[in-house]
């Protein structure tokens, strides 16, 4: 059985510029909709958050599939804070590595991707849009 994950992120008013960046980063196809294309005011979203994404989508592979929108004002509450977990096998390292260099671009770094205690190497950062990704890559089968 293969199992998804798909993270969903919110955000206010920031989803496309973010959705854009993780597309430059992790590569894939975006689709984006807005609450202009679901009909805008008439849903209760205020004027000028009619641009604003409703719901982003980033096919990545087969299985990472990245998702995203921005929580209009009239929704009460602010958006959650938001974690994304990212971990593959020693064999994808190049791949992962550099979704790890293009996430740290503006980012806080929390915990630099490095080897852990525990074999694998990990690293935390939070990016400029405010999430928190968490990266680990397994370490090689037989490795100490």
């Amino acid at each position: 059985m293969t199992i998804n994950l798909n993270p969903y992120i919110n955000w206010r008013g920031r989803a496309r510029e973010a959705m854009e960046f993780y597309q430059s980063v992790l590569g894939g196809e975006l689709t984006v909709m807005t609450f202009a294309d679901m009909g805008g005011t008439a849903m209760g979203v205020a004027e000028a958050e009619v641009d604003w994404v409703m719901h982003a989508s980033l096919a990545v592979s087969d299985t990472v599939l990245l998702m995203g929108a921005d929580h209009p004002s009239h929704v009460p509450g602010e958006p959650q804070t938001q974690q994304v977990s990212i971990s593959g096998p020693s064999d994808d390292e190049a791949t992962l590595r550099s979704w790890w260099d293009g996430l740290a671009d503006g980012a806080t770094i929390h915990q630099p991707l490095e080897k852990a205690p525990w074999g694998d190497s990990f690293g935390m950062l939070q990016d400029k849009y405010g999430v928190d990704w968490l990266v680990n890559i397994a370490g090689a089968p037989g490795a100490s």
